[in-house]
C-alpha cells in the first residue's frame, strides 16, 4: 500500500493557491483575497477525501483550473472563485442556491453554467449535446463560463493518462470536435493548439509519437537554420530602432498532421513547418499598422515572399479579434518559412483571446465581430423547439477557422465562413432579405442563390416581394443563421408533414401486420440514405420518398456485400460473451466468423492494423470505425457513452477490401509493372482497377483484398519503387 503524506499534500495545496493569488494583479485587494480564501475553504471541505483517478487529492484539479484561468487566459477574482467552485454543485451536496447565498448571483450563475445536467435527465438522444447547449446558454450571458470550461478541459486533457481507454476516446473526441474549435473562435490560440495536440495523442497515439519525434529531430536540425534566418532580420530591426523579440518555432503537431492528411504529403514534404514570430513594442508616433508593414518590408527585402501566402489581419482583423501579418518567404537553402508580425498588444490578444480583447477594447468601439457572434448564438438558443443535436450541428458551423470578407454595394464588410453562398450573405444582412432573395450580383455579374462566394467579392442581393423561402435552400446554405431561419419558415409545415409521413409508414406496416420499431426504421433509413427518423417521415409526407417497394426493403439483410461479421471477446477473457456486461471494456476482434453482427462501416472501411473504435447502436450492434474517420469523431463528441475502444486480433485468415489511389508519369509498360508487383511479387488479389491517362500523367485507383495494414503498407512501398510513380495513398472509401 502506498503511503500518503497528508501533511505534505496540504502544504502543496496551500502553496499553489498562494501562487495563483500572487500572479493575479486584480486579486491583491484585501476583500478579493478574502473571497478567494472563502471559496477555497468551501471547495476544499466539499471535496474532502475525494481523489482523482491518478490518486492525487481532488482539490488539486480546481486549483489547477484556477491557475490556467488566471495565468493562461487572464481572468481575475471572480474567475478564480468560479474555477475553485466549478465542481462543487455537481459532485457534492451543495446547491446553486447555497453558492448564491455565499458568493452572490453572478458567481452562482457561472457555477450553474459549468454544472452538467443530471444523467437521468435525457432531453434528447445525446446528453453530451444537452450539456453543450446548457453551457452555451450561460456563456452568452457571461463569457467567463466558457473560459473556465476551457481551462477545466485543458487540465483534464493534460491528465488524461489516468483514465480508461474508452473514456479517453470520448473526451478526446469531443475536445477535438467542440472545445478546440471553440477556443480558436474565442482567439485562445495557445490553448486551441494544445487541445488539438493532446486529442491527437489519445486518438492516434502511434501517429502522435511518430510525429512528435520527427518534429523534435527537425527542431534539432533547424536550430542553426533558424539562427541564420533571423540574424539579418535582427540587424535591420536594431538599425531601425525597434524594441522587439523574435523567435523561431515549429508548427503544432496537429496542424502538421492535418496538412499531411489534407495534402496527402509525408512529413518531409510539408514545406512550412517552420515559423518565425516577430513581436514588437510599437513606437508612439506611428500607427501600429504602419509599423507592421514596415517590418514586413524589411523581411521581404531580405527574403522573397510567396505572394499567395500573404495574410493581412492587421487591416482586417479576424472576427475573434486576432490581428497580425502572416507571410511565407523563401529562406536559405530553399526552405519555406512562415513569418508572423504583430505588436505586443496583438500578441496578448492572440494568446489570451477574449479576456485580452476586452482589456484593450475601447468603450467607444462599435460592436465587435465577437459581440455579434455572441448575439447570433443567443438567437439560436432562443429557439424553444431546437433539438440539442441539431443545435450542436448548427453551432459547429459557426466555429469556422477559415473566414472571408464580403463587401456590400456600399462598401460595408461582412465576415462569412469559407464556402458560404450568396443566399448565406442575404440572411447575414437580414432574415427578410434572405426570405425574399431571388439572386445576386457578384462583382456586377448576375449569379444564382447557390453561387459560392470568394473573399473580396462585392455582393448586391436581388429580392422580389413574391418570393417565398424554399426547403431545398438548406442544401446549399452553410451558415447556422441561414439554416435556422429557413427551418423556422417551414417549422409548422414540417411538423405536419412529419406527422403525415409517420402515419403513412404505420399504415403500410399495418397492412403487413408489422409495427414501427428501431430495426425496421434503420432498414428503411439505410435504404433511402437518411440520417434521422424525422427526415424519413418528412420525405414520406412530402412525397420525395415513396415506399412502393417496402416489402423488398424489409426483406433485405441489413448488411451489404462489404459488411463483415465478427466474433467479439471482451478484455482478454473468452468467457465474457454477454454484451450487456461489456460496456466500457475493450473489444478484441478475431477472424473467426460468428452469427452475431459487428459491422465494418463503409465511410472509413477499417482493416486490421488500423486504430479503431466501436459504436454501440440502438440495437446493441457494434459498428467499427477508423479513429481518423470524421463520423467517428462526431460520434465520440455526441454519443460518447456508446463508444467502446476496440483492437484487432488478426491471424491473416480473412482478407479485407482496401483501395489505393495512384498517380505518376505515363510511361510505356507502367501498367504491366504495376500488376506484376501486385499479383506476382506481393501475391495480392485485385478486385477492380481504374487508371486514366491525360497529358502524359496517369491517375486512378485499385481495389485490393488485403490481410492487414502491414501488407498494405509494404505493397504501397513496393509500388512507389516503380519508375515514374509519383504518389500512392490509401483511400478509406470502398465505393470509389
Amino acid at each position: 500500500m502506498v503511503h500518503i503524506d497528508k501533511e505534505a499534500e496540504e502544504k502543496e495545496v496551500r502553496r499553489r493557491l498562494e501562487s495563483i493569488i500572487n500572479n493575479c494583479p486584480r486579486c491583491q485587494v484585501d476583500d478579493n483575497r478574502a473571497l478567494i480564501y472563502k471559496a477555497f475553504e468551501l471547495a476544499h471541505n466539499a471535496h474532502k477525501d475525494m481523489r482523482r483517478k491518478s490518486g492525487e487529492l481532488y482539490i488539486f484539479h480546481p486549483i489547477e483550473v484556477a491557475r490556467i484561468a488566471v495565468e493562461e487566459i487572464g481572468l481575475g477574482t471572480k474567475g478564480i472563485i468560479a474555477a475553485l467552485l466549478h465542481d462543487v454543485v455537481e459532485d457534492t451536496e451543495y446547491t446553486v442556491e447555497d453558492i448564491e447565498g455565499m458568493f452572490g448571483e453572478k458567481i452562482a450563475s457561472i457555477v450553474d453554467g459549468l454544472t452538467k445536467l443530471e444523467g437521468a435527465f435525457e432531453q434528447s438522444d445525446s446528453l453530451q449535446a444537452d450539456n453543450f447547449k446548457k453551457l452555451l446558454l450561460t456563456m452568452v450571458e457571461d463569457v467567463r463560463v466558457i473560459l473556465i470550461k476551457l481551462a477545466d478541459r485543458l487540465h483534464n486533457m493534460r491528465t488524461l493518462d489516468s483514465m480508461p481507454d474508452h473514456k479517453r476516446l470520448k473526451i478526446a473526441g469531443e475536445t477535438l470536435y467542440f472545445y478546440a474549435p471553440l477556443a480558436h473562435r474565442l482567439g485562445l490560440y495557445a490553448i486551441k493548439s494544445e487541445l488539438e495536440d493532446l486529442s491527437l495523442k489519445y486518438e492516434h497515439p502511434k501517429v502522435y509519437a511518430d510525429l512528435r519525434q520527427k518534429v523534435k529531430d527537425s527542431e534539432e536540425r533547424h536550430v542553426d537554420f533558424i539562427q541564420a534566418f533571423i540574424s539579418p532580420i535582427k540587424e535591420r530591426l536594431d538599425l531601425d530602432g525597434f524594441n522587439y523579440t523574435i523567435v523561431g518555432r515549429h508548427k503544432s503537431i496537429y496542424s502538421i498532421w492535418s496538412k499531411m492528411k489534407k495534402k496527402e504529403l509525408p512529413f518531409e514534404e510539408v514545406y512550412d513547418v517552420l515559423a518565425v514570430r516577430v513581436v514588437f513594442e510599437p513606437k508612439i508616433h506611428l500607427p501600429e499598422k504602419t509599423q507592421c508593414w514596415a517590418i514586413y518590408s524589411i523581411v521581404t527585402d531580405l527574403y522573397k515572399p510567396k505572394p499567395e501566402r500573404l495574410r493581412d489581419w492587421v487591416s482586417s482583423p479576424k472576427s475573434n479579434g486576432y490581428e497580425a501579418l502572416h507571410s511565407t518567404v523563401m529562406g536559405p537553402n530553399g526552405k519555406w518559412v512562415e513569418i508572423q508580425i504583430r505588436t505586443k498588444r496583438m500578441d496578448e490578444i492572440a494568446e489570451r483571446g477574449f479576456a485580452a480583447h476586452w482589456k484593450y477594447k475601447d468603450q467607444k468601439d462599435k460592436e465587435s465581430e465577437l459581440d455579434k457572434w455572441f448575439g447570433m448564438i443567443k438567437e439560436l438558443l432562443d429557439n424553444p423547439n431546437s433539438d440539442s443535436l441539431e443545435f450542436l450541428d448548427d453551432f459547429k458551423l459557426n466555429l469556422f477557422a477559415s473566414e472571408m470578407m464580403i463587401f456590400t454595394p456600399k462598401g460595408e464588410v461582412k465576415t462569412l465562413p469559407k464556402g458560404a453562398s450568396a443566399l448565406d450573405f442575404a440572411f447575414e444582412i437580414h432574415t427578410d432579405i434572405g426570405y425574399k432573395c431571388i439572386g445576386a450580383k457578384v462583382n456586377f455579374k448576375l449569379v444564382p442563390l447557390s453561387h459560392i462566394l470568394k473573399s473580396g467579392d462585392q455582393v448586391e442581393i436581388i429580392t422580389s416581394r413574391i418570393q417565398q423561402p424554399k426547403y431545398d435552400w438548406l442544401t446549399f446554405v452553410t451558415t447556422a443563421k441561414a439554416k435556422a431561419r429557413i427551418k423556422d419558415a417551414f417549422k409548422e409545415e414540417r411538423k405536419s408533414l412529419i406527422a403525415k409521413g409517420e402515419l403513412l409508414l404505420k399504415e403500410l406496416l399495418h397492412d403487413k401486420k408489422l409495427t414501427i420499431n428501431s430495426r425496421i426504421l434503420k432498414k428503411v433509413m439505410d435504404h433511402y440514405k437518411v440520417a434521422k427518423r424525422d427526415d424519413l417521415y418528412f420525405g414520406l409526407g412530402q412525397g420525395s420518398i415513396v415506399l412502393d417497394n417496402l416489402g423488398k426493403v424489409l426483406s433485405t439483410k441489413s448488411t451489404n456485400k462489404w459488411t463483415r461479421y465478427w466474433k467479439l471477446t471482451f478484455g482478454k477473457s473468452d468467457d465474457e460473451k454477454n454484451i450487456s456486461n461489456s460496456r466500457g471494456n475493450s473489444l478484441i476482434l478475431s477472424d473467426e466468423s460468428d452469427k452475431e453482427s459487428y459491422v465494418i462501416s463503409e465511410c472509413c472501411n477499417p482493416i486490421p492494423g488500423d486504430d479503431i473504435i466501436a459504436y454501440r447502436d440502438v440495437d446493441d450492434k457494434y459498428i467499427l470505425h477508423n479513429r481518423r474517420c470524421a463520423n467517428a469523431l462526431k460520434l465520440m463528441s455526441r454519443q460518447g457513452d456508446r463508444i467502446v475502444s476496440a483492437k484487432w486480433e488478426s491471424h491473416k485468415i480473412l482478407s479485407y477490401l482496401a483501395v489505393i489511389n495512384l498517380s505518376g508519369i505515363d510511361q510505356m509498360g507502367i501498367m504491366s509493372k504495376l500488376t506484376k508487383v501486385i499479383s506476382d511479387e506481393q501475391n495480392i488479389n485485385m478486385r477492380a482497377i481504374n487508371i486514366e491517362s491525360h497529358d502524359g500523367i496517369f491517375e486512378g485507383y485499385i481495389h485490393l483484398y488485403i490481410y492487414d495494414t502491414e501488407d498494405l503498407n509494404n505493397l504501397m512501398d513496393k509500388i512507389m519503387e516503380i519508375k515514374g510513380m509519383h504518389q500512392v495513398t490509401r483511400d478509406d472509401r470502398v465505393n470509389v
